[in-house]
Parts: structure tokens; sequence; C-alpha cells
């Protein structure tokens, strides 16, 4: 290897890694997928078909994209701002 190189060790083993990106995938999925049937079940409820199906998945994705971003992008950043905070004197 090239002297004075730094190579980056993961913090963390990559099946926890892989395992939180699949978690958050499925959660993004799940939460389109809910509000989905809750937008359909309204709709024959009420009549409104399809209005209420189409502002459920539109919620589902806005949900499932926020929550997919905060664990995706804030919670890592924190978590390293933390253990570099602990490291520090």
């Amino acid at each position: 290897m090239a002297e004075g190189m730094d190579e980056k060790k993961p913090s963390r083993p990559a099946a926890s890694q892989a395992g939180e990106v699949l978690g958050a995938g499925m959660q993004f999925a799940a939460a389109i997928i809910l509000f989905l049937f809750l937008g359909r079940w309204l709709d024959g409820l009420l009549g409104t078909a399809p209005w209420l199906l189409l502002v459920g998945v539109l919620v589902g994705a806005v949900g499932g994209f926020i929550s997919l971003y905060r664990q995706l992008v804030i919670v890592p950043r924190e978590r390293e701002r933390r253990q570099r905070d602990e490291r520090s004197p």
C-alpha cells in the first residue's frame, strides 16, 4: 500500500449497515401500502373514489421518504458526531 494513505475502516459491520438500509426500505414501502389501503377503504366508505386513495399514497410516500431520509442521513450523521465528540478530549 502507498505510504501515508489513510484507509477508512467502517465503524460498523457491513451486515449491520445492510440491515439498516433494508429495514428503512421496507418501512418506506410499508408506509405507502398502509396509506394506500387506508385511502381505498375511506373511498369505499365515503364514495369519493379515487381521490382519497391518491391522497393516501401521497401521504404515505411523503411520510415514508421523511422517515427514510432521517434514518439514512440524519441518524448516521448524529452518530458520527457523537463518536467524534467522545474521542476528542
